[in-house]
């Protein structure tokens, strides 16, 4: 496994594990970090023997927001021309695994809208969720204000991203923007367990229902439910199919190729 200057990588088992590496700066975002982040995702999402991704940070922060440090001298026209965000950051979209993000401590600003940019938050007991951009004179900008609402509403977005106040793990999982809540000495084993359950699964299977549950949030109900119905009849095609299937009825556990 190469080495990194933000990140730490890892691989355990089917499950590919990042956990940012910037613990003097909160793991705040930077453009080195939102690089590096892009290509081991593609990496693992490329790799047929990783069947889920973990992001996490450290007990302090997962992501304590952007490097505003960096970003305090900025004008209109760099982080215009830079396509700031979209050329990087944006990358999550495309991975098609699902993507788990471990967050305890602070996830603020950029750190929050990257947690819920994945597929599922795990939070330990000590997690804090914000958007406090408007304290400082700016806006959510890679997902906050879009993401957000589809999560917890329109009252609830309104709430915390025009007043920046942070919100507990209890909070947020009362809100729906966690799905689940954990002691913090064990958030890793309780991320990596479920990441592990994932990958146990026929991957292609893992992919299709990704896939049909982002398209809930991106078309009507009716094109949903063809979409849904469409990848269902999909996988009658699939050996992991017949394999799944044959088992429940002999009463064994599956053995899936991903195939």
């Amino acid at each position: 496994m190469a080495t990194y200057e933000t990140l730490i990588v890892e691989t355990r088992g089917r499950v590919g594990w990042i956990r940012f590496n910037r613990p003097q700066r909160m793991n705040a975002l930077n453009d080195a970090l939102a690089k590096e982040l892009s290509a081991v995702l593609h990496a693992f999402d490329d790799d047929p023997e990783m069947g889920c991704i973990v992001i996490t940070g450290n007990e302090r922060a997962f992501a304590a927001g952007a490097d505003i440090g960096a970003m305090a001298e900025w004008d209109y026209a760099k982080v215009a021309a830079d396509d700031y965000i979209t050329r990087d950051w944006e990358e999550i979209r495309r991975i098609r695994k699902p993507v788990i993000a471990a967050v305890a401590g602070f996830a603020l600003g950029g750190g929050c809208e990257l947690a819920m940019a994945c597929d599922i938050i795990v939070a330990a007991d000590t997690a804090k969720f914000g958007q406090p951009e408007i304290a400082i004179g700016t806006m959510p900008g890679m997902g906050g204000t879009q993401r957000l609402p589809r999560a917890i509403g329109k009252a609830k977005a309104m709430d915390w991203c025009l007043t920046g106040r942070m919100v507990d793990a209890v909070e947020a999982e009362r809100a729906g923007l966690v799905a689940r809540v954990v002691p913090a000495d064990k958030l890793e084993e309780e991320a990596l367990a479920l990441a592990a359950k994932i990958a146990s699964f026929s991957l292609p299977v893992v992919l299709k229902i990704k896939e049909a549950i982002n398209r809930a949030y991106e078309s009507s109900l009716a094109e949903g439910l063809l979409f849904e119905r469409r990848e269902f009849h999909a996988t009658f095609a699939l050996d992991d199919q017949k394999e799944g299937m044959r088992a429940f009825v002999a009463k064994r556990k599956p053995a899936f190729r991903h195939r």
